[in-house]
């Protein structure tokens, strides 16, 4: 007797992702839908992802958590599966989530999982990046659509309601093109965060830009063994500590200029 087909859906978001989103919707090819959220792309990955979506929605950006929360929202099946435009579900990974759901549905509903951690691989300089602080680096990716909700700002999580597991395989994460790419998505990154710090009312401390920077260099170069992915490791660790330092600055500069303009 043959399984009962389980049908999902995969939701991207995209801007300007034509280096690598190609990769990633033909690894999800096998999903029974594919709706990409575009914020207007100007070099090429509309035509992509035109010619390998199901459904393509134009949206201006509204933050990370209402663009992610826009595309699940346009999904139509009851089980989804987000990825950024440049991850990518390796063929085992997709293999597992066909059977998983498949066991899912065979449980009694009070003990069916409604969502499901994956697990990332980055590729970062030439190599797979195995320590330091990108590794462990798991978060929900599968989850039943009505049991999960997406939260949070540049860091934004799908959260669920209900039971969670882990899947073994993993998805691949071809980050960076190169250190130029990182520094510039650095900045735009701290910027964000330092919006998001400065909305919360946290107030500067320059214990915090420098100490955590370091902290943070020692925690994932020397306790998480980052020193043994080579030069690719030490580059990793060092501008990962400037993104610490550049956000907590950034902070500092927002709350400076509304004191200069206070006392004007």
């Amino acid at each position: 007797m043959a399984e009962e087909h389980i049908p999902v859906s995969v939701y991207m978001i995209t801007f300007n992702n034509a280096r690598t989103v190609e990769k990633a919707l033909r690894s999800v090819a096998w999903a029974d839908e594919i709706v990409v959220v575009d914020s207007f792309s100007t070099d090429g990955t509309l035509e992509i992802i035109q010619a390998l979506a199901t459904r393509v929605i134009q949206r201006p950006w509204p933050g990370f958590r209402d663009q992610y929360q826009f595309a699940a929202d346009a999904c139509t099946r009851e089980w989804a599966v987000f990825i950024d435009a440049d991850e990518a579900i390796s063929p085992e990974l997709a293999a597992e989530i066909r059977d998983e759901l498949q066991r899912n549905c065979k449980r009694p509903e009070a003990e069916q999982v409604q969502g499901y951690y994956g697990h990332r691989r980055t590729w970062y300089l030439d190599r797979w990046i195995m320590h330091g602080g990108w590794v462990p680096d798991y978060e929900i990716r599968l989850y039943r659509r009505a049991a999960g909700q997406w939260l949070g700002d540049l860091h934004a999580k799908i959260h669920i309601n209900g039971r969670v597991a882990h899947l073994r395989h993993f998805y691949h994460h071809d980050t960076y093109a190169d250190i130029t790419d990182q520094i510039r998505k650095i900045n735009d990154y701290s910027s964000t965060a330092a919006g998001d710090m400065d909305r919360a009312v946290k107030r500067f401390s320059l214990f915090h830009m420098c100490g955590n920077a370091v902290c943070r260099f020692c925690r994932d170069y020397l306790l998480k063994s980052g020193w043994r992915d080579g030069m690719p490791g030490f580059i990793l660790a060092i501008n990962t500590m400037f993104y610490v330092f550049a956000k907590h600055a950034k902070l500092w500069e927002r709350q400076h200029q509304v004191n200069k303009e206070t006392k004007t």
